[in-house]
C-alpha cells in the first residue's frame, strides 16, 4: 500500500500539466494490475485532481510573487501607481483649467528676440593701423 501511496503522491506532484483524462488512465491501470480497487478509484481520482488544482494555484502565486519582485527590483510602477498619476494630472488640470479661466485676457507680449540682430561692419580699406 505504501507503494501505491508513492505513486499517487508522484502523480500528484505533476497534476500541473496533466489532464483529467491522464490522471484517469493511470488510475485504470492501477486497477487493471490489481494495485487499487475499483470503488477506491473515483475517490483517488477526484483527491490527486484537487491536489493538482492546489499545486497549480501554489506554482502561479510563486511566479507572481517572482515576476513582482523582479518588476519592483526593475522600478517599473505598479498599476496603483500609474492610476494615482493619472489622478494627479486630472486635479491639476483642473486647477489650471479653473486658474485660466479667472484670469483676464493678457495683450500679446512683444516678441522675444531669439537671435541678435546683425551689427554692421565698416567697410575694408579704412582700417586703422
Amino acid at each position: 500500500m505504501s507503494d501505491l501511496f508513492k505513486k499517487a503522491v508522484s502523480l500528484g506532484l505533476g497534476l500541473t500539466l496533466v489532464s483529467k483524462e491522464k490522471v484517469e488512465s493511470v488510475v485504470g491501470d492501477l486497477v487493471k494490475r490489481g494495485e487499487l480497487a475499483p470503488s477506491e478509484s473515483k475517490a483517488l481520482i477526484d483527491k490527486l485532481m484537487e491536489r493538482g488544482n492546489e499545486e497549480q494555484t501554489g506554482f502561479k502565486k510563486m511566479i507572481e510573487g517572482q515576476v513582482e519582485k523582479v518588476l519592483i527590483d526593475l522600478g517599473v510602477p505598479t498599476k496603483t501607481d500609474v492610476n494615482r498619476l493619472n489622478m494627479r494630472i486630472e486635479e491639476l488640470e483642473q486647477k489650471l483649467s479653473a486658474l485660466e479661466a479667472s484670469q483676464p485676457a493678457k495683450k500679446p507680449e512683444t516678441p522675444i528676440l531669439t537671435s541678435t540682430p546683425e551689427i554692421e561692419q565698416p567697410p575694408k580699406g579704412n582700417e586703422i593701423e
